[in-house]
C-alpha cells in the first residue's frame, strides 16, 4: 500500500500567463510593486490589433481551423468595441493589459482563448503594442506640429510690412520684418516634423515571430503579418527586438526638441505680451487673471506650455538612464519606458495644441515693435555696411558708426535725429545716399539674399513656406 500523500494543488492565482514553475504566486507587495494595467491599459487597442493580425497567422500556419481564427477574431472585435464602455476595466488586477485582454478573449471563447498565445512572448508582444501605438502618436505629433505651423503662417500673412528688432543677448540687433520672425519657428517646427517622420519610419516596424529572443518555433509569414498591420517592413535580430527601445527614444527625442522650441516660442511671447515690451496682445481665451490682483492677465498658457517641457525632456532623460546599462535581451527594467512614453506623448500634443490656439489669439500692435526699431541704433550695421560698399574698409567702417552711436548715445540722439548733412559734418566717409538707411525699412531692403530679411524675399518666403506646408503629410 502506498501511503504517499498526493502532491497538494498548486495555488496560483488565475489568468497568468506563466506559472507552471512556480508552486506559490507572487505576494501581494510584488503583485503591487509589479502591475501595469493601470497605465498599459491604453495599449489595448493595438493589443487586440496585433493578436487578431497573430490569430490569423496562427491559422496560415494551422495552429488554428479557419473557424476558430472567426471566433477568435470576432471576440476580439467584440473586446475592442466593449472598451470604449466606461467602467470596463472597474475591478479589473490582471498583471496588465496583455493578461487582462487573453481573460476577456476566454470569457469570449473559453478554452480556445489558449491558443492565441501559441508561439508568442510577451516581449515581442509589447514591442509590436508599443509600435501600433506609438506611430499613431507620431501621425498625432505630426498633424499638431502642421496646425501650428498653418497658424504662425496666417499671422505672418495679417502683418507682411510689421518692423520688429531682432535681438541676440536679449539685446536690439537689427531689425527685421514680422513674417520673418515667425518663419525662424516655422524652420524649426519643419524640422520637428522631419523627425517625427523618421520616428515613425523607425518604429513602423513588425517584431512579431521574434518570440522571447530567439525567434519563433512556427511557421509564421512575418511578411505578411507585416503587411496585415500596415508594417513597412520586418525586424531582421530576435535578440535586437528583445531589447529594443529605441524606437521609443527616437520619440521622446523629437518630443524634447518640439518642446525646447515651443518653451523658446513661449518666452518670447511673454516678453513680448509684457508690459515692459508691450508688442503683442494675446486672447482673452489663453490667459487669466489673478485671484488678488484685478489688472493682471498672465500668460499662463505660455508658461504652461514652457513648464510642461521639463516633463517631456524628463521622459526622455528617465528611458535613457533605464536603458544604458541593461545586459541582452529583456529585462523587466523595460516596463519603465511606459509611463514617461505616455506622459511625454501626452504633454507634447497638448502643447502644440495649446500654442496653436495662442498663436490663432495673438494681436500685434505693430507701431510699438516699429518705434522700438526706430529709436534704437539697430541700423547701425546697415550704415556700417554702406561705408564698405563705397569703398570704407569696413572694420573702419565699423569704428566711425561705433562712434556715431556713441556720440548719439551721450547726447540722447536717435537716428532720425541725423540727416544726411550732419552726418557728413560727423565724419566725410558719410556720403549723402547713406542717410537713407537711418530708416529701419530701407536698410532691410539690402537685405534680398536667400534666407534674409528683404521685404521681397520675405514674401517668396512666405509663399514658398505654405507650399512646403502643403506638401507635408
Amino acid at each position: 500500500m502506498n501511503d504517499e500523500k498526493p502532491a497538494a494543488p498548486l495555488t496560483l492565482p488565475a489568468m497568468k500567463l506563466w506559472g507552471g514553475r512556480f508552486e506559490t504566486g507572487p505576494s501581494e507587495v510584488f503583485e503591487r510593486f509589479s502591475n501595469s494595467l493601470h497605465f498599459d491599459k491604453r495599449l489595448l487597442e493595438a493589443d487586440v490589433k496585433g493578436s487578431q493580425a497573430f490569430a490569423r497567422s496562427l491559422a496560415r500556419a494551422g495552429v488554428l481551423t479557419d473557424a476558430e481564427c472567426d471566433r477568435i477574431f470576432d471576440a476580439f472585435e467584440s473586446i475592442r468595441v466593449d472598451a470604449a464602455s466606461p467602467g470596463f476595466f472597474d475591478g479589473a488586477t490582471d498583471e496588465d493589459v496583455h493578461t487582462f485582454v487573453i481573460r476577456k478573449l476566454g470569457e469570449r471563447v473559453g478554452a480556445l482563448a489558449g491558443k492565441i498565445h501559441t508561439g508568442r512572448s510577451r516581449n515581442e508582444q509589447v514591442s509590436l503594442d508599443t509600435r501600433l501605438w506609438l506611430r499613431g502618436e507620431c501621425d498625432r505629433s505630426r498633424e499638431l506640429l502642421r496646425a501650428l505651423m498653418a497658424a504662425l503662417l496666417k499671422l505672418a500673412g495679417q502683418y507682411p510690412d510689421a518692423v520688429i528688432p531682432g535681438y541676440t543677448h536679449l539685446r536690439r540687433a537689427q531689425p527685421v520684418l514680422w513674417p520673418h520672425y515667425l518663419l525662424a519657428y516655422f524652420e524649426m517646427f519643419a524640422r520637428d516634423h522631419e523627425r517625427f517622420t523618421e520616428a515613425r519610419r523607425r518604429t513602423n516596424v513588425m517584431p512579431l515571430g521574434s518570440g522571447a529572443l530567439a525567434g519563433s518555433g512556427f511557421p509564421h509569414d512575418r511578411e505578411a503579418i507585416a503587411c496585415d498591420l500596415g508594417f513597412d517592413e520586418i525586424t531582421r535580430n530576435s535578440m535586437d527586438v528583445s531589447a529594443d527601445r529605441d524606437f521609443a527614444l527616437d520619440y521622446l527625442y523629437a518630443a524634447s526638441v518640439t518642446t525646447i522650441h515651443l518653451s523658446r516660442l513661449a518666452e518670447d511671447w511673454i516678453l513680448y505680451s509684457s508690459e515692459e515690451f508691450g508688442w503683442m496682445e494675446l486672447g482673452d481665451g489663453v490667459t487669466s487673471g489673478s485671484s488678488l490682483m484685478p489688472q493682471k492677465k498672465n500668460p499662463d498658457s505660455l508658461e504652461l506650455i514652457r513648464g510642461k517641457s521639463g516633463r517631456v525632456l524628463g521622459a526622455l532623460n528617465s528611458l535613457l538612464f533605464t536603458m544604458k546599462g541593461l545586459p541582452l535581451t529583456y529585462n523587466r527594467d523595460m516596463q519603465e519606458d511606459k509611463e514617461p512614453l505616455f506622459d511625454a506623448a501626452d504633454q507634447i500634443n497638448g502643447c502644440l495644441e495649446m500654442a496653436r490656439v495662442v498663436a490663432e489669439s495673438v494681436t500685434l500692435r505693430v507701431q510699438v515693435p516699429a518705434n522700438a526699431a526706430d529709436e534704437s541704433w539697430v541700423v547701425a550695421t546697415d550704415l556700417a555696411e554702406a561705408l564698405a560698399r563705397n569703398g570704407t574698409a569696413f572694420h573702419t567702417a565699423h569704428r566711425i558708426v561705433g562712434r556715431l552711436v556713441l556720440d548719439s548715445v551721450r547726447n540722447g540722439k536717435k537716428p532720425g535725429d541725423w540727416n544726411a548733412k550732419s552726418l557728413a559734418q560727423f565724419a566725410p566717409e558719410f556720403t549723402p545716399d547713406v542717410a537713407r538707411l537711418l530708416d529701419p525699412r530701407e536698410g532691410m531692403k539690402t537685405r534680398e539674399i536667400a534666407g534674409g530679411t528683404g521685404p521681397k524675399t520675405v514674401a517668396a518666403a512666405l509663399v514658398e513656406a505654405r507650399k512646403r506646408l502643403g506638401e507635408m503629410a
